[in-house]
């Protein structure tokens, strides 16, 4: 069967255990990788696909062996890997390009794709201007900071990460991530900024905000803000015609 098919999928969260057994929502990820393996010509990975992830010298955080080995097989099957880092999953390396195959991208990426120009990012501070998120970010990519917390014994690291990510994301259980509208959605306001300079933008595709939306920004120009592996199940396919947002929900 020939690839055809592009897959983007992002916030996985892989390890938490928030929304329930993290083991069992590793499953359901990878038995949507195995759905689609055989068409899969690229799968890109829109960041926070781990809820916490740092590689030390000798250690990575233990788990996801089926995640990385489902991916790694279809590397070794001929589908790209593209893995975008998130605000959760800051800390790649080289452990997981070595290990499995996948190109990592730590900044925005302008490609095309079958003819059409995609925008593709996790989103995280793009467009948003709150101080205290743009401080927090700048320690955690910060490298003297990135030392020092590989200088913790990686039990306090991974037990600190955990409980700040747990901590964070328990809010969202009480109140799920609203849609600010189109004049207040950072990401929405920021592609529309981008545009203006870029007109030959035919899709922008961002994850990080944990909501679903695909909007038209102008005659020919998409945005999809794409949900996540938590509550929606969703992704998005380009099979070299049509950009189409899809969960399993409706499966």
């Amino acid at each position: 069967m020939e690839k055809t098919n592009i897959y983007f999928a992002s916030d996985m969260h892989l390890g938490s255990t928030v929304f329930g057994d993290p083991k069992e929502i590793e499953k359901r990820f990878v038995g949507w990788l195995d759905s689609i393996k055989d068409r899969a010509k690229a799968l890109y990975l829109l960041g926070d696909v781990f809820d916490f992830w740092f590689e030390y010298k000798k250690v990575v955080p233990r788990g996801f062996t089926r995640f990385l080995g489902k991916i790694a097989e279809m590397h070794d099957n001929g589908t790209e890997i593209h893995f975008f880092t998130g605000n959760h999953d800051i800390w790649v390396f080289d452990y997981l390009p070595e290990e499995t195959g996948a190109i990592i991208h730590t900044k925005p990426l302008l490609t095309e794709i079958g003819g059409k120009t995609f925008y593709l990012a996790h989103g995280d501070g793009l467009g948003d201007n709150s101080h205290s998120f743009h401080l927090i970010r700048s320690i955690f990519h910060n490298r003297t900071c990135q030392w020092l917390f590989a200088r913790l014994p990686s039990s306090w690291g991974i037990g600190f990460a955990h409980w700040w990510s747990k901590h964070n994301r328990e809010k969202d259980l009480v109140s799920p991530a609203p849609y600010f509208g189109e004049d207040k959605e950072h990401l929405v306001v920021y592609a529309k900024d981008f545009l203006h300079n870029h007109p030959e933008i035919d899709y922008f595709i961002f994850g990080h905000r944990h909501i679903l939306l695909d909007l038209l920004l102008n005659k020919k120009t998409r945005l999809l803000i794409i949900g996540d592996w938590l509550q929606y199940f969703s992704y998005a396919v380009f099979d070299g015609k049509t950009l189409m947002l899809e969960t399993l929900l409706q499966e």
